[in-house]
């Protein structure tokens, strides 16, 4: 059985012709880019992914044991939301979230099992494909909000933010923080012509998160950025490498504040940044508030092992959860309320164990990671459900996983050596 040598430099996957490498590459792009259009159903992003996931499944495809537990908690997540669903499946859109859900579950094992080999070129093919989608989806939301286009304030806004190829303002802002994170790599690592050029587009996508005026994105830009610059001092292989990235993020600092700051001299940003910035939302007070909700649902979810069903909070309190922890509970009962924190964690977990294990792919694996976890903590006042991007980092954290058990296990000769013993004829 012949193997071939990914980018990391250890047989991964059975040999593939050329074309097939390269249509395998631009398939994982392309499902990047496509991530960023959402705002019809079924999005681009859905016909991608099926495409691919066909394609990579008739040009080799590998479930690893490695990745059982994922499996089975996604299985598990949505056995809970269909038996909370059953007396609703006669509800057009609860049965559309269903079919969602499981859906998503399905895109989470397949970036699993596809960035699981030719790791670094299909992660560098994703990285693209996902920085062309968020340039489109910024420049869409700028274009939106000064009204470059004619109708475009009213396609691409939404309640005087941005929201650019997105249903949802706080989504794209949320979006936009792993392209941004890639670019922000760029810009601290990268030769001055690429740095510059990725400077530009770091500037638009910044623009955009703050025209999205979502107080999670503009704090989750920050933390992970912040977190993200810190993983790449401790990681990095060199003190020269070490002070650059340190003196690049001041600089990124400084003209990030410049560039609020002459954002802020126009009245229409300053009001509603001034507004949104503002800790005391009315819609988070009080005893049916956001957190009120929160601890009342909580309390609701006890009582009921089967929960109240998807799409079926707003019933009882005035707003839907914001909270997807909790909307676990209510949707799937104790089976999703248990195995979605466990399955977020769990990765969480594992991702913390990797992140000082040399591979080729680190520098991709730290963007990852940090936009991972600031989403992991904005479930906590957000229901990022069916966030198309969220599930694509899960699976691709995963992958990761199972790509750097491999590339450690061919760097340790006692480990490699059995395994090639057995493959000679």
């Amino acid at each position: 059985m012949a193997y071939a040598a990914t980018a990391g430099g250890y047989p991964s996957h059975l040999t593939a012709a050329p074309g097939i490498l390269a249509l395998q590459r631009a398939l994982v792009w392309l499902a990047g880019a496509s991530c960023a259009i959402v705002f019809i159903e079924p999005s681009p992003y859905e016909l991608v992914t099926l495409v691919a996931a066909v394609l990579f499944v008739a040009t080799g495809l590998r479930l690893r044991l490695v990745f059982m537990p994922l499996l089975l908690l996604l299985v598990l997540l949505n056995v809970g939301y269909s038996i909370g669903a059953i007396p609703l499946l006669d509800q057009a859109d609860v049965a559309s979230w269903i079919a969602t859900s499981w859906y998503m579950a399905v895109t989470v094992m397949f970036f699993a099992m596809v960035v699981s080999d030719d790791t670094a070129a299909r992660l560098d093919m994703l990285r693209r494909g996902l920085i062309v989608g968020a340039m489109i989806a910024s420049l869409a939301a700028i274009a939106g909000y000064f009204n470059l286009v004619p109708g475009g304030h009213d396609l691409l806004t939404l309640y005087e933010r941005g929201r650019g190829t997105f249903k949802d303002p706080n989504v794209l802002g949320a979006f936009l923080i792993l392209p941004s994170l890639f670019v922000l790599q760029s810009v601290v690592l990268d030769r001055f012509g690429k740095a510059f050029r990725n400077t530009i587009a770091l500037g638009i996508l910044a623009l955009a998160i703050l025209l999205a005026f979502s107080r999670a994105a503009w704090g989750g830009l920050v933390i992970t950025s912040a977190f993200m610059l810190a993983l790449m001092v401790l990681t990095s292989r060199s003190s020269a490498e070490r002070s650059r990235i340190i003196v690049m993020a001041i600089v990124a600092v400084v003209a990030g504040v410049t560039l609020i700051a002459v954002l802020l001299s126009f009245d229409s940003i300053a009001e509603m940044f001034s507004q949104r910035a503002s800790l005391d939302q009315s819609y988070d007070e009080g005893r049916f508030g956001r957190f009120g909700r929160h601890i009342l649902g909580a309390d609701m979810a006890l009582d009921l092992p089967f929960g109240i069903g998807p799409l079926q909070f707003h019933h009882y309190f005035p707003e839907d959860t914001h909270n997807s922890y909790l909307n676990a509970f209510m949707s799937g009962g104790w089976i999703s309320g248990v195995c979605y924190p466990a399955l977020v964690f769990l990765t969480v977990i594992i991702g913390f164990r990797h992140v000082l294990v040399r591979v080729p792919w680190q520098r991709a694996y730290l963007a990852i990671f940090s936009a991972f976890l600031g989403t992991v903590g904005e479930n906590f006042v957000i229901d990022t459900d069916h966030w198309r991007h969220f599930w694509l980092m899960l699976g691709t954290m995963w992958g990761m996983f199972a790509a750097a058990q491999r590339h450690k296990a061919s760097a340790n000769p006692a480990v490699t050596a059995p395994a090639q013993a057995s493959q000679r004829p």
